[in-house]
């Protein structure tokens, strides 16, 4: 809840389920009245303020996004009633959005008197607008779609809650500035707005389930966010490949997460997991998006390749079970459609599975000149698992620690330290 909560708690949590389920929604009917984000959002924050007043001693309604949307009709039309502007082009505008809430009023009370996926779709779109920062799309997203407060964003990205509210603020400015419709882009303008909508979803699913920095190595609300966005986005869109490729990605990756971390929060790598905490449910649902990507189009994308690399872990009962060929053919097409330094790294893990680590050791060698993985902890990592694989202890204690040294999360940071510690006594007593 992005207000002060109610005293009753019980009442309390209601309301904040409430909110965090109608938020986007009645946001994103006020604005294609109001034209303004950040006028939405200060109108149903009214209404959310207005239910916290009420709704404990009244109790909640029994349709409360109807509730909420009428309320805020009644608000903004009071606050432009009240305010004074004083330039012609704004007395304009604001007679505009008047006669628009005095029609709404008429509406029946309703979230919304249009389809409520028209406008959820086109809010997100608006938050993803490239305009703005990657961060600013995410931290604009959470707020709009996933009704998380500023506070929420901050602890889950790690940076302090000023960095985010001004994140926000600007953001908004930004639209404002730009005068960006509240319409759907078209044709090609259409697809390359849709790719930063998922890959804004990506981000924050991604920071979920791999935290960059801090003392958790998984942030499991993040992937429930992204989670819960992507899935309203492929509902808006059922006809985009990549949408559900992006869903049967997160699903299939999120169903890991019980297993990845031990009871004390230890980490624990793929290979060594126990399979059976892995969420069967979660893994169906991937499966079933894959194949809906998969049956919109014979050309695979970036996420659908992606979910079909996961989809080979999903379905092999153990690491030994695991189609490394498949995988690495997979990454092969992953490669040519996306040449990144970081899919090659990917691959030569596959490599290494499917033929040995003296086959991948030249694969990540090669990569160690390219910009793309400068500071990137993981390649010295994956150079040390081969190193070790091939008994060359002392340099794969040296590159754990280098890894280390470069990783940002704590919890990652003891695990390779941990190795590093048991390479060196592998190494035996004169590597001390």
């Amino acid at each position: 809840m992005t207000a002060g909560g109610p005293p009753d708690t019980a009442i309390g949590a209601r309301i904040a389920a409430i909110w965090r389920i109608e938020a986007a929604a009645l946001i994103a009917a006020l604005l294609r009245r109001v034209r303004d984000v950040g006028l939405a959002e200060e109108l149903a924050q009214d209404a959310l303020l207005v239910a916290l007043e009420r709704w404990p001693a009244e109790g909640v309604p029994d349709r409360p996004g109807a509730w909420l949307m009428t309320t805020a009709k009644h608000r903004a039309i009071d606050r432009l009633r009240h305010e004074r502007l004083h330039r012609v082009h704004e007395d304009a505008l604001v007679y505009d959005i008047e006669t628009r809430l005095r029609e709404a009023q008429a509406a029946p009370d309703e979230i919304d008197d249009n389809p409520v996926g028209d406008d959820l779709l086109r809010l997100m779109f608006i938050a993803c607008h490239p305009r703005l920062s990657a961060e600013a799309q995410a931290a604009l997203t959470l707020r709009l779609l996933g009704g998380l407060s500023t506070d929420e964003i901050a602890r889950a990205f790690l940076v302090p809650e000023a960095t985010i509210a001004q994140r926000i603020v600007r953001a908004k400015r930004t639209l404002g500035e730009a005068g960006v419709p509240f319409e759907l882009p078209q044709g090609a303008a259409l697809s390359a707005r849709l790719g930063a909508v998922l890959g804004v979803i990506y981000l924050i699913f991604n920071e979920g389930y791999a935290a960059t920095a801090g003392d958790h190595w998984t942030r499991p609300a993040l992937c429930d966010e992204a989670l819960r966005l992507g899935r309203i986005l492929a509902g808006l869109a059922p006809n985009e490949p990549e949408v559900s490729g992006l869903v049967a990605l997160m699903e299939l990756q999120a169903s890991r997460l019980r297993a990845r971390t031990a009871a004390d929060g230890t980490p624990i790598l793929l290979p060594d997991q126990d399979r059976s905490r892995w969420d069967r449910l979660l893994i169906q649902r991937g499966l079933a998006a894959l194949a809906r990507a998969e049956a919109l189009s014979p050309v695979r994308g970036a996420y659908t390749l992606q979910a079909g690399l996961a989809a080979v872990h999903a379905r092999a009962a153990s690491a030994a079970d695991t189609d490394w060929p498949a995988m690495v053919a997979t990454y092969d097409a992953l490669l040519a459609l996306n040449p990144s330094p970081v899919v090659a790294l990917n691959r030569a893990v596959a490599v290494s599975m499917r033929d040995g680590p003296a086959a991948a050791l030249p694969l990540v060698d090669a990569l160690g000149p390219q910009p793309g993985l400068a500071g990137y902890h993981w390649l010295p990592s994956v150079r040390a698992d081969l190193l070790m694989k091939l008994g060359r202890h002392g340099e794969a204690a040296a590159e754990f620690e280098r890894a280390a040294a470069l990783a940002r999360n704590a919890r990652e940071q003891d695990l390779l330290q941990a190795r590093a510690v048991a390479c060196r006594a592998a190494d035996g007593p004169s590597a001390a």
